[in-house]
C-alpha cells in the first residue's frame, strides 16, 4: 500500500500553490542557550513575508538556518520542494536562494560591478556574456549605474546597502532574503528602498524580510511573522498582526 508523503501534503496552501520555502519545527540551540523553538512557516511563490521581533528574538539565527550559514538542531527547511538537509549555503545560492546581511559585506577593494560579477558566476553560474548584460541591468535597477567603476569600500551607507541588494539579486534568487536592509536609512531613502522592493517583487522574486523599520516592512509585506524568545507567537496580515496585544507588549512596550 503506497505510503502518503506528509510533509510534501503540509506545503499545499489554501489556494492549492506548493510553498516555494517551508520551515518545519525548526529549533536551534548554542549550548544551553535556547535561539529558536518549533518555528513552522511557509511561503509563497510571489510573496513578501515580513518578520517583526525584538533583539534577540531569533530573526537571523533563522536567516542563517535557511542559508546554510547555520544548522538547525531540530526540524527541516524545505526549498523548492526539496528537503535541504546538510547543503552548504553555496549550493543553496546556486538552487536560488540570495541574501543580504544586516551590515553590508562588499569586496572593498573590487568595483561595485566586480562584485556583482562573483555574484552572478559563482552563486548565478551565468556565462562570462550573460553575467555582463545581466549585472549591468542589476545595476541600472538598484541606481548604482554610476558607480560601477568606483571601488565597493568607498560607497555612502545607502549605496553599500544597494550594492548589497544589488549582490543577491545578481545571482538571479527565486527567493531573496532581506535583513534590515532600511536600517540606517533616511525616511526619503528608505521610501525608494519600498519601492525598489515592490519592483523586484513584482519581476516574480518571493521574498522574506526582517526590518525593525516598521512603516517601510508594512508598507511591502503581504504577511507578517512575529518571533520572541526564540517563538513565533503571530503570523497573519500585517495590520491584524501590529494591532496584536501580544505583538504590541514583545514588540513596541505597550501595554493593552
Amino acid at each position: 500500500m503506497p505510503t502518503v508523503d506528509m510533509k510534501a501534503s503540509a506545503i499545499e496552501t489554501a489556494a492549492g500553490k506548493a510553498a516555494l520555502l517551508e520551515g518545519i519545527g525548526l529549533g536551534k540551540s548554542f549550548g544551553a542557550n535556547r535561539v529558536l523553538h518549533d518555528v513552522s512557516f511557509e511561503v509563497r511563490p510571489g510573496d513578501v513575508l515580513g518578520i517583526l521581533g525584538p533583539n534577540g528574538a531569533g530573526k537571523t539565527t533563522l536567516f542563517n538556518l535557511i542559508s546554510g550559514d547555520l544548522r538547525p538542531n531540530a526540524g527541516t527547511i524545505r526549498f523548492d520542494g526539496v528537503e535541504l538537509g546538510r547543503e552548504p549555503p553555496f549550493r543553496r545560492a546556486q538552487r536560488g536562494i540570495g541574501r543580504t546581511y544586516q551590515i553590508p559585506l562588499p569586496y572593498g577593494g573590487m568595483t561595485t560591478f566586480e562584485n556583482l560579477l562573483v555574484s552572478a558566476s559563482f552563486a548565478g553560474r551565468q556565462s562570462e556574456r550573460a553575467a555582463y548584460d545581466h549585472c549591468a541591468a542589476v545595476l541600472k535597477q538598484c541606481e548604482l549605474a554610476g558607480k560601477a567603476n568606483k571601488m565597493a569600500g568607498t560607497l555612502t551607507l545607502l549605496d553599500r546597502k544597494r550594492l548589497e541588494l544589488a549582490r543577491a539579486l545578481a545571482s538571479r534568487p527565486k527567493l531573496l532574503l532581506l535583513d534590515e536592509i532600511a536600517g540606517g536609512l533616511t525616511d526619503e531613502e528608505g521610501k525608494d528602498l519600498v519601492e525598489l522592493v515592490r519592483r523586484i517583487r513584482d519581476q516574480g522574486v518571493t521574498i522574506v524580510w526582517i526590518e525593525h523599520v516598521l512603516h517601510a516592512l508594512m508598507a511591502a509585506a503581504d504577511r507578517v511573522m512575529v518571533l520572541d524568545f526564540g517563538e513565533k507567537i503571530i503570523e497573519g496580515p500585517p495590520k491584524q498582526v501590529i494591532e496584536d496585544p501580544q505583538v504590541k507588549r514583545v514588540y513596541m512596550g505597550i501595554e493593552a
